[in-house]
């Protein structure tokens, strides 16, 4: 991700990596009988929005190999997070591991695993407590790993990826065919909210507001990729990394998903990112606001062929037999200049 600084890859690196070499070489000439590194389980298997604490424990695994072959003791653990404190205590960290599927370590089991590994010949050992099947399925998304070919949940690499053309993707857009323009906005919209409701544990879309900040409602790097790995699946679109952050709310993120699809060369109509947003922003309207403010009167006066009462503006309202041709922008649009309380805009 662009926020991972020459900076912050330094301060991560000294921290981790610098720390290791320098007891390396003050220690080289006592026997040590123990020589354990903290790593993490993110150098062994990476997470994405980690690449600086992935590259500073890879050294830590790396150091522990090469002291091994010159018979010096070392042990170097590639450590899952630990409950009970420090940065697993954070709720953002829980939450990443319920999407990850790396649950916290009980203390009592890190320890007596710790014991364990000092004592064993090998020189890494990775101690995490996993749920196989929800691990795999979140590492894999992205593209398939050999590194977990044999555990539960693994996708076969031939069965297809978020940039290919799936079953979903094409039941997605025959039903987008099937649709009005803004019923195709919404639809979108709702799915943006839906995948956004699963990855962060909410319960349903109502949580998600339409215009809302993905930034604002929780989502950190590894949530914004789990959210784009899901899009990508239910829409058969090789989507960015990035997608959340450069679309930041459900709103936009819809509008954007709406234009790949029409340039895709299918069934869907092309069309302007900000009228596909204003669709979107009218549907998310809960009806009783829109009946308040005198909008829903006014679409309901033009699908009747009602022209507005009075002003200059009469003679440009549509007739009945033109409603049906009109998106759902255009009805607002004329709906707002033929209310009265909005003439003046």
């Amino acid at each position: 991700m662009d926020g991972l600084t020459p900076e912050r890859f330094e301060d991560v690196y000294r921290a981790k990596a610098t720390s290791a070499l320098l007891l390396d070489e003050l220690t080289r000439d006592h026997d040590l009988a123990v020589f354990a590194l903290f790593s993490s389980a993110s150098a062994a298997v990476g997470n994405p929005g980690q690449g600086n604490y992935a590259a500073a424990n890879a050294v830590l695994d790396a150091l522990a190999e090469r002291r091994r072959a010159d018979g010096l003791a070392a042990t170097s653990l590639s450590w899952g997070a630990w409950a009970g404190g420090g940065m697993a205590a954070d709720a953002r960290a829980g939450e990443a591991a319920r999407r990850t599927g790396i649950r916290p370590l009980d203390p009592a089991v890190a320890v007596a695993a710790l014991r364990r590994a000092v004592l064993d010949t090998a020189p890494t050992t990775l101690v995490a407590d996993v749920d196989p099947e929800r691990f795999v399925r979140a590492f894999t998304a992205v593209r398939p790993s050999r590194l977990l070919a044999e555990l539960p949940g693994y996708a076969d690499p031939q069965g297809g990826g978020p940039g290919e053309d799936s079953a979903n993707g094409r039941e997605l857009r025959a039903e987008l065919a099937a649709l009005g323009p803004a019923r195709r906005t919404a639809a979108l919209l709702g799915l943006v909210r839906g995948r956004a409701a699963e990855v962060l544990g909410l319960p349903g879309i109502e949580a998600v507001g339409p215009e809302k900040a993905f930034r604002d409602l929780g989502f950190d790097s590894l949530g914004a990729i789990e959210l784009r790995n899901r899009l990508g699946a239910a829409t058969g679109l090789d989507l960015s990394p990035t997608l959340v952050f450069d679309h930041p709310s459900p709103t936009e993120l819809a509008a954007h998903l709406l234009g790949l699809l029409a340039g895709d060369g299918d069934a869907v109509e092309s069309g302007d990112p900000e009228r596909a947003r204003l669709r979107a922003l009218v549907e998310s309207v809960p009806l009783e606001r829109l009946r308040r403010s005198g909008v829903l009167d006014a679409l309901l006066r033009l699908a009747d062929g009602v022209p507005a009462e009075d002003g200059p503006e009469a003679e440009d309202a549509p007739e009945a037999d033109a409603i049906d041709a009109m998106d759902l922008d255009d009805l607002v649009q004329a709906a707002l200049r033929n209310d009265p309380d909005h003439a003046q805009d």
